[in-house]
């Protein structure tokens, strides 16, 4: 009998040591890197040139973003057993634009961008827990590059003779949150899934007809992200 309250002594305690090392504690860090897909909001932004809506005969010209799928890696190091700081970055993302007239959709262009987001994170469960999900609060700064129109809309034979040029999207700083959770496979691995908003807010610039005319377009991008991963822990 004395043998066998032994034994269960030693697996409880075996039990404890292997839940206590897989414990978030302050200074842990995790690193994970996996799918990131951006989704921007389904808002429509309406062109304007010279001060004006732009109609073609079908109604105000508005344009919208399409979603696109990243590798996405971040960073997360614990201040405390149960609060820690996340650094979410991604490869460039490359997004296209198009322009709506009526029912009619065409190719406006495409630009690229990136959007590290720092974020302070919230555990919800006990630290020694496998399961952790926890939720964040961050702010983000998008960066536009490498904007250009499609041919379709450039040149002397572009649609309505417009003839756009010198498209530029204004950076971005905006809020964000998240909800997430990390589940632990063993002390050091671990998978993750995300959810997060992100307050996306730029003006696009441009010429048209030879440059003559100046234009806008101010987009809500406001998009969700989605991010799958797997983690490491140091």
């Amino acid at each position: 009998m004395k043998k066998t309250l032994t034994n269960i002594a030693i697996v409880a305690a075996l039990a404890a040591t292997s839940s206590v090392a897989m414990a978030n504690k302050a200074g842990d860090m995790i690193a994970r890197v996996g799918a990131v897909n951006v989704t921007p909001s389904s808002d429509k932004a309406t062109i304007y040139a010279g001060g004006n809506k732009v109609d073609l005969g079908a109604g105000a010209l508005t344009a919208s973003v399409e979603s696109e799928t990243q590798l996405g890696l971040n960073f997360v190091y614990f201040a405390t057993d149960k609060i820690a700081v996340e650094l979410l970055a991604a490869t460039p993302f490359s997004h296209d634009l198009k322009v709506h007239s009526g029912s009619t959709e065409l190719d406006l262009g495409k630009t690229k961008h990136l959007p590290p987001t720092l974020s302070a994170l919230y555990y919800l469960n006990a630290p020694s827990d496998k399961f952790q999900p926890y939720v964040g609060l961050g702010l983000n700064y998008t960066v536009f590059f490498e904007e250009e129109f499609a041919p379709g809309v450039t040149g002397a034979g572009s649609v309505g003779g417009l003839n756009l040029t010198d498209l530029k999207l204004k950076n971005s700083w905006g809020l964000s949150a998240q909800v997430g959770f990390d589940y632990h496979l063993n002390e050091k691995w671990l998978v993750n899934a995300s959810a997060r908003y992100i307050d996306i807010d730029t003006t696009a610039t441009f010429k048209a007809i030879d440059g003559s005319v100046p234009g806008k377009v101010e987009v809500s991008i406001d998009p969700m992200v989605y991010m799958v991963s797997v983690g490491y822990k140091f």
